[in-house]
């Protein structure tokens, strides 16, 4: 898939910050290099997952608590 951002690890995917709060990107959401996208959690470590380009996010492809795994496609950025 052109454009994806794929998972760097094995974990589960969480949307926004905390629960109950707005997600980190949606789409049409323009975004910078480095900008937050998701959180990854891997081994009880939450890891943020930046923007490795500029442009605006086309498709978000996993929800919130969805486990991915490494390689696994996440979102579109065009």
């Amino acid at each position: 898939m052109a454009n994806a951002v794929k998972s760097p690890m094995v974990g589960t995917t969480y949307l926004a910050p905390e629960p109950g709060a707005a997600p980190f990107i949606s789409i049409g959401a323009a975004v910078k290099i480095g900008d937050p996208l998701l959180i990854i959690e891997a081994m009880k470590v939450m890891n943020s997952l930046p923007s490795p380009r500029a442009g605006t996010v086309a498709a978000v492809l996993v929800s919130d608590g969805q486990p991915v795994e490494y390689g696994e496609p996440l979102l579109v950025i065009e």
